[in-house]
């Protein structure tokens, strides 16, 4: 008998990162509860080093009215799923920085959500056009399970940097890492290059203390 002849492998998405692959659907993950939504309460906070020195904040009737916008980006989770050409609806993080600006000395941010959890990320990312405050997923408003009322949408890192349920951002002089970050995950967290966990962290990739 000849030998049979292999099917053909099929070549993955090249818009996948390294060790990532296509998930249908979306996976709920997340740390804790999820919480209660109490909309008379509820605000958006911009606090430390704001140019004017005064916090800001957003109720969420407020928070609705401000100008929106529309990006497609992939979404990739550290635990290896990628959804690919997403529709996300919400408000541009730079639009938060044209409302309540940085003092020139502010490098980092701190985005913070329900419950204490946090993730820290390069001003300039934070900045980036196609990182958005997001209310909606393909159209549709989120869920409580996947952040509502607003979950942070950052394309060019993995989803940790993301939260669910922001309630606040900080703005900081100097990088800290985030509740993830501190336990055990790679502080600058690029998909492209795998940085998913500390231990491969390069000299310069992290905080100084």
């Amino acid at each position: 008998m000849g030998q049979s002849v292999p099917e053909p492998q099929q070549p993955s998405d090249p818009r996948l990162p390294p060790g990532q692959r296509l998930q249908r659907g979306w996976p709920v993950l997340h740390y804790g509860p999820v919480p209660r939504f109490k909309p008379l309460t509820w605000d958006l906070q911009v606090f430390g080093a704001t140019a004017s020195g005064d916090k800001h904040s957003w109720g969420f009737e407020e928070f609705h009215r401000l100008p929106r916008t529309t990006v497609r980006a992939d979404f990739h989770c550290v635990t290896r799923f990628s959804m690919l050409d997403s529709e996300w609806g919400g408000v541009a993080a730079g639009t938060v920085l044209d409302l309540a600006p940085p003092a020139p000395e502010v490098t980092h941010v701190m985005v913070w959500a329900e419950y204490g959890y946090s993730a820290n990320l390069p001003l300039a990312e934070f900045a980036d056009p196609r990182t958005v405050l997001a209310t909606h997923h393909d159209g549709e408003p989120l869920t409580a399970e996947h952040g509502f009322p607003v979950r942070l949408i950052v394309p060019g890192r993995y989803a940790w940097k993301g939260p669910k349920w922001v309630r606040a951002v900080e703005y900081m002089t100097a990088d800290r890492r985030g509740f993830w970050e501190e336990r055990g995950y790679h502080n600058l967290a690029d998909p492209w290059r795998e940085q998913r966990y500390a231990h491969q962290e390069e000299p310069g990739d992290g905080p100084l203390s």
